[in-house]
């Protein structure tokens, strides 16, 4: 069974091009995308991805705000785009705190000899993260289960 992905940027030409490489691999699927922060959080919820790939400067609702809400409703496995700036690390950063769990340059292809070299690099990380989710799954209790009784 393929591996499901969310695809989320604001920019089209990026989540075709994420897409296109994600499918190229036998073994992922792309199963949706989302244009913004907002749109990912309800995509999740609904599609329950396996991976998310996430940009984190995104208007309606920024990368980062939706890494904690995914986190705090569906926890899922996010690898994170962002641009290799000063401004881009820090978000970073943020990014992993909030609780992402891998991060690529948005430029991904900077970090590669060669075409080839990153589209792989992007399906082997993306594969990779789908085996951490059963382990983030397992990890979270539902909220009533963690509620105090009331009497």
């Amino acid at each position: 069974m393929a591996v499901k992905v969310l695809v989320v940027d604001d920019s089209s030409f990026f989540r075709r091009r994420v897409s296109e490489i994600i499918n190229s691999d036998p073994r992922l699927e792309v199963i949706g995308s989302a244009v913004n922060g907002k749109e990912a959080v309800e995509l999740t919820n609904k599609l329950q991805p396996d991976v998310i790939t996430m940009d984190i400067e995104m208007p309606v609702m920024d990368g980062i705000t939706a890494v904690r809400e995914i986190m705090k409703s569906a926890p899922t496995p996010i690898l994170m785009f962002s641009s290799l700036t000063h401004e881009g690390a820090k978000a970073t950063l943020d990014a992993l705190d909030a609780g992402a769990l891998d991060f690529l340059p948005k430029k991904f292809e900077d970090i590669a000899r060669n075409r080839d070299e990153a589209v792989g690099l992007l399906q082997k990380r993306v594969g990779e993260l789908a085996r951490k989710r059963v382990f983030m799954r397992r990890s979270v209790r539902p909220a009533a289960a963690t509620a105090p009784a009331a009497g």
